[in-house]
């Protein structure tokens, strides 16, 4: 790129405003304004001078604040639609394809394309990670771009500065400079006392305090680009874990997100208040809703694969009892396993004998687990049934075939083939808890229900977070930025003799215009200070001459 030089000899990168070493304007568009653009101290923007190879486009394409403001309002939108239907993490689907069936069952056509885009699964999908993204390597890249430029010239800054530049400041004053050292010795002993750094250079004084509070924007970004990494390493395995699962009563399972470890169901307690056992505010909640839970609990075995199991082996270690309370979970390893529902009275199995219509004396009966159907069940003495299909949750018929809502056993149907002596060929019989069809005509036997056993289901919730201390780390870094940025302000005063016997003062602050008059007000009174003027006031405009003019 090529380089400005400036009238005292200073060469300044392309694209730099105000000469960076006596402050003279050098742009076209900082020659025409009245005060100088004082937000990056005039210094050269990479985004603004180098515009030619596909690398200057793609980092400019980044380093656009409308670009970083449009990615944010598109995360934005995107987490409020994802609020119009429940997340997948609350649908009762085992599967993609059952989550897939019941957006759509439920919510027709719109469902559909909801779960297809992914919004069911929003801050899971890859779009939305890909945006946190976008927003992450748009924050790093404005923060490069501008804040690379303004340390810079902060910290190179010159303590004399031409009076073109002190001219074009805000707060403005030129008096007589006849006895300007005992002026200028006096100012600098009242700036101290105002807790100014001073530097001091050929008859120039330069007072500045507050110069890290430029940094405040720049360490808001540092704290949401932390704040997003957290966010994006929950889709990596081993960060973030967030799962659910069912477990009845005597089932081993192994632990969603857990890999290794498993949970043996050792029975279910449910607990609730009574009028005898309980304070006065629960009897009149006993009174309005029947019963109210004073605990429920899962106790469990937790089981560990060995380190040096085989791949696909079966093989546990017994880690230990524990008992699973809400808001009491059971943490090992980083992963915490919350009692978060349960079901009572499940079906676990059914019994049924096998009758003579018209006797109604028993050929048998037989046992059927519900989890785990056999195909045939021998009675002896001859007599056998067949299981030809099982409808866990029966739901009724469609075209004439039944149909099952969920694979949990809610309300199971069977469609029984029985061999008997009598009835060597066999019939066929649907039985549900409520109904019984014949389908092939009047059938000699029947299947008649005897029993039920049931269990208890404890629904249960695991989660690890890696990112937690991450995230936390972002948010606080970005409070800090808040407050450093908000509470403090960056404050500057130039006072320097003129060839021509004239004392100029001038002062410049980022925000909080008022206390920084109210200081140079204090320091005036105390030491002679010309008289400065508020020159974006139209009424209060100051008598100055021109830089022709002073040096005729």
């Amino acid at each position: 790129m090529s380089s400005i030089k400036c009238e005292c000899g200073h060469v300044n990168p392309e694209g730099t405003d105000i000469c960076q070493n006596c402050g003279r304007p050098l742009s076209k568009e900082e020659k025409g304004k009245k005060l100088a653009d004082m937000r990056y101290d005039g210094a050269a923007i990479r985004s603004m001078t180098h515009k030619r190879s596909i690398v200057d486009k793609i980092w400019n394409f980044f380093s656009s604040v409308k670009i970083g403001v449009s990615i944010i309002i598109a995360i934005l939108v995107a987490a409020a639609i994802g609020t119009f239907l429940p997340q997948v993490f609350y649908v009762p689907a085992a599967n993609e394809a059952q989550a897939a069936q019941y957006y759509e069952e439920h919510y027709g056509w719109f469902g559909k394309i909801y779960n297809a885009l992914g919004l069911s699964d929003l801050y899971g999908s890859w779009w939305f990670m890909a945006l946190v993204g976008l927003l992450g390597i748009s924050l790093v890249v404005v923060s490069l771009d501008r804040g690379i430029p303004l340390y810079k010239s902060l910290k190179n800054q010159r303590t004399a500065r031409h009076p073109s530049f002190m001219k074009r400041q805000r707060l403005f004053g030129e008096g007589d400079g006849s006895n300007a050292d005992e002026v200028m010795a006096k100012a600098k002993e009242k700036l101290k006392e105002h807790r100014y750094h001073i530097r001091e250079e050929d008859g120039a004084l330069l007072a500045e305090k507050g110069r890290w509070s430029r940094w405040g924007p720049y360490v808001n970004h540092v704290g949401l680009i932390i704040f997003l990494l957290g966010v994006m390493l929950r889709a990596i395995p081993g960060f973030y874990v967030d799962e659910s699962m069912w477990i009845r009563e005597g089932e081993t399972l192994a632990v969603k997100g857990a890999p290794g470890l498993f949970l043996e169901n050792k029975g279910f307690s449910y607990e609730v208040y009574t009028k005898d056992n309980t304070k006065e505010v629960f009897g009149e909640a006993i009174d309005r809703v029947g019963t109210v839970a004073s605990n429920y609990q899962t106790d469990v075995a937790l089981y560990e694969r060995p380190e040096d199991a085989l791949p696909g082996s079966t093989e546990k270690e017994f880690v230990g009892d524990y008992s699973i309370v809400v808001n009491k979970p059971l943490k090992y390893e980083g992963y915490s396993v919350f009692q978060m529902d349960f079901k009572l009275d499940e079906l676990k199995a059914m019994t049924f004998s096998l009758e003579n219509k018209a006797t109604e004396q028993p050929s048998g009966e037989f046992t059927i687990d519900l989890s785990n159907p056999q195909n045939e069940y021998d009675l002896g003495n001859g007599s056998r049934v067949q299981v030809i299909d099982y409808y866990p949750d029966f739901s009724g018929f469609q075209d004439g075939e039944p149909q099952s809502a969920t694979p949990i056993p809610n309300n199971p149907a069977f469609l029984f083939r029985m061999f008997t002596p009598e009835t060597p060929d066999g019939e066929t019989s649907f039985v549900a808890i409520r109904q019984t069809l014949e389908p092939l005509g009047e059938n000699q036997y029947k299947v008649a229900f005897r029993d039920a056993e049931t269990r208890n289901v404890s629904g249960l919730t695991i989660r690890k977070d890696k990112t937690i201390p991450i995230i936390f780390l972002g948010g606080i870094i970005f409070m800090l930025g808040v407050a450093q940025g908000s509470y403090f302000n960056h404050r500057r005063f130039w006072i320097r003799k003129t060839d021509d016997g004239r004392l100029l003062v001038a002062g410049h602050t980022n925000k909080n215009w008022v206390a920084l008059k109210r200081e140079l007000d204090d320091v005036t009174r105390y030491s002679g200070l010309p008289q400065y003027a508020d020159q974006r006031d139209p009424e209060d405009q100051p008598d100055v001459k021109t830089e022709g003019d002073s040096k005729a």
